[in-house]
């Protein structure tokens, strides 16, 4: 069962914009943590933002000021608004939650891998041209 459906990826210029969704209501449990991460070739999964279940967000520092990580409750869907994309951007986007033991900590998972998060989805997919 896939319990993550993302959404919204592209083919962008240098500088345009996307807007990722993720449908996440067939989550089988309340989640602590939301993610976004990216993958690109020959690289591990890279850690793009998140966002806790009382609304603290984070994001990595190659895409601070750029990128807007945001969920809505009502109908659980997380959103990643991307601004000033670039083509090292270029990845593609998983959505990523954590339930029950993955919610240990005060803090959501902000590493690299996959090991913070036990729900992902399919992936989509992201390209910007220089």
């Amino acid at each position: 069962d896939i319990q993550l459906v993302e959404s919204g990826g592209g083919l962008v210029d240098t500088g345009g914009s996307l807007r990722l969704s993720c449908d996440a209501s067939r989550l089988p449990y309340s989640s602590c943590c939301m993610a976004w991460y990216r993958l690109a070739p020959g690289k591990d999964y890279d850690y793009v933002s998140s966002i806790r279940s009382d609304g603290t967000t984070h994001y990595a520092e190659a895409v601070r000021g750029r990128f807007n990580i945001s969920m809505d409750n009502a109908n659980k869907m997380l959103y990643l608004q991307m601004n000033g994309l670039r083509p090292e951007d270029t990845a593609q986007y998983y959505c990523a939650a954590a339930v029950e033991n993955y919610c240990s900590g005060s803090r959501c998972y902000d590493g690299s891998g996959i090991s913070g998060y036990n729900y992902w989805g399919q992936g989509t997919q992201v390209t910007v041209s220089a």
